[in-house]
């Protein structure tokens, strides 16, 4: 007996020596170009986030990416041949589940007006406000919806209408910031009595994404930040309390989708392949080019409107639009698609990847400027026209590098300082080789052309247009500062990571078993 319990007390003994030398404690990453271990107070500490799960931000869903054909899918009765069909590649991407409801905008004009509740800040709000005068018409009684559409709650998830291109892109800027201010507090990078000040007439000192990161806009951390349990460190082992992007934290940017990112999500094309690879499985999809659907619904047989399983639903019309002129909702007790005007955001059947109205309801804005030959000069791969390359302004003195919004003052980059590059030498490439005096094509606007560089593309069709314009395909155009009872918005966000998906296990390539040595 006594030997047991003295063999057991050297066991002990020897466990406690082992955990004295460190010899469970798990071992620091490594650098594989130093040698030096990240995270170590003892050796720089360079904070070196864990690679996560990448999560949807909120109000988003993920679309794989893949390669399909962009363009016209069906025969062009407009004859103005603007999308010619031809074979792109878009990269992973998320993107709103469904339309910017009315609720939602007059969240963003109620923040607004806490913030900005200055007089002088008054065109700042006014110029927010979607025009509820869209909704008038000569010959038509819509008077109710001017004064009700946007601001009734029977009408809180009906899609906001009214808003214009640039409104749009201001909305999106707006919840970037929310989003990452909501994360910082959660994690305790900010103490609440900053939204509180920001709240009660702000004005300028609101918090804004990349302002908080170039350490322009200062916050008051919480007691979490500055205790030993906050996981970022400098490099003297100290808690550190302003986040960083590479921290892995923070969102990216909500944004309008492109044109090619738009019509990718709205044919929802992975459910034509039943074999397809569901992340973090271990069973290998097949390369599939998509038999082509005409609308944001699988063709499941058939190229029609209405929904053709057998049960309760059949007939059932996939979409809210025109039926012919004069039909916007068919007749009493047997109201084909039950809206006469936009519905709501969740209403008719989401597609392949869980979108609700890519074809129907409000057509919607998107990021592209609106070009007749686009599909002859976009690149194929993550193809968009619309960029103005910008810098941010160094003239300004640091601290001061902030608009009276409170966001950083970017001025487009000198042509002068990018004749050496060779991937572009413009910084304005809105009309890069269509329009431009680099090319032969040119567009008097008011005169010979309503296309200019303020066009936007406008896809998906509405409540009040014909079948024809549903098609993901289609596409039509509106000045960027005009908006229509008939457009409306939803915003996407870049994928980072693996193409395949958002799971831990996602990875980018194919990786092979290593090859054993014959012996």
């Amino acid at each position: 007996m006594q030997k047991g319990v003295r063999n057991c007390v050297l066991l002990l003994a020897a466990a406690g020596s082992f955990a004295s030398c460190n010899v469970f404690k798990k071992k620091p990453e490594k650098s594989a170009v130093t040698g030096w271990n990240y995270n170590d107070k003892t050796q720089g500490n360079f904070y070196v986030a864990k690679p996560k799960d990448i999560k949807a931000a909120p109000g988003l869903v993920f679309v794989q990416g893949g390669a399909f054909t962009m363009g016209a899918n069906q025969e062009d009765v407009m004859f103005d041949w603007s999308n010619i069909p031809r074979k792109i590649t878009i990269n992973s991407f998320f993107i709103d589940r469904t339309e910017v409801a009315n609720v939602h905008y007059r969240e963003y004009l109620n923040w607004l007006e806490s913030v900005f509740s200055d007089p002088q800040y008054e065109a700042v709000i006014e110029g927010a406000k979607p025009d509820t005068l869209v909704w008038r018409s000569e010959l038509a009684y819509n008077e109710p919806y001017v004064e009700y559409y946007f601001r009734h709650p029977a009408y809180n998830y009906y899609p906001v209408v009214g808003v214009s291109w640039k409104q749009a892109s201001d909305f999106c800027i707006w919840r970037t910031d929310r989003v990452n201010e909501l994360e910082l507090k959660n994690k305790g990078y900010i103490n609440p009595n900053n939204i509180k000040t920001e709240m009660n007439g702000g004005g300028q000192e609101n918090f804004n994404t990349k302002s908080y990161l170039m350490g322009e806009y200062q916050v008051q951390p919480s007691k979490l930040a500055t205790s030993k349990s906050n996981p970022l460190k400098d490099a003297q082992g100290r808690p550190r309390t302003t986040v960083k992007f590479d921290d892995g934290i923070l969102y990216g940017d909500y944004r309008l989708p492109t044109e090619a990112e738009w019509e990718y999500a709205a044919y929802g094309y992975i459910l034509q392949n039943p074999q397809r690879k569901v992340p973090g499985s271990k069973k290998r999809g097949e390369e599939l080019t998509a038999n082509r659907q005409i609308y944001s619904w699988k063709n499941d047989g058939f190229d029609n409107l209405r929904a053709t399983r057998a049960g309760a639903y059949q007939g059932a019309f996939m979409a809210n639009f025109k039926r012919t002129n004069g039909d916007n909702m068919g007749v009493a007790g047997g109201l084909n698609d039950n809206a006469a005007i936009p519905g709501e955001v969740t209403s008719f059947e989401p597609n392949g990847f869980g979108i609700y109205n890519m074809s129907g309801n409000v057509s919607e804005w998107v990021a592209d400027v609106f070009r007749p030959q686009t599909s002859l000069d976009e690149a194929d791969f993550n193809p968009f026209r619309g960029n103005v390359f910008k810098k941010v302004d160094m003239s300004k003195e640091e601290g001061s590098r902030r608009d009276s919004l409170g966001r950083i003052i970017m001025i487009p980059e000198s042509d002068s300082a990018l004749h050496n590059r060779r991937n572009y030498q413009h910084s304005y490439a809105i009309n890069y080789m269509d329009g431009d005096s680099l090319s032969a094509n040119s567009y008097g606007y008011g005169i010979t052309t309503l296309i200019s560089d303020k066009s936007r593309v406008v896809k998906g069709g509405s409540w009040n247009d014909m079948a024809y314009w549903l098609s993901p395909g289609a596409r039509r155009f509106l000045e960027e500062d005009q908006s229509s009872n008939t457009i409306g918005f939803r915003c996407a966000m870049t994928h980072f990571g693996a193409a395949e998906g958002t799971t831990r296990k996602a990875q980018t390539g194919n990786f092979f078993p290593p090859a054993r040595a014959k012996r």
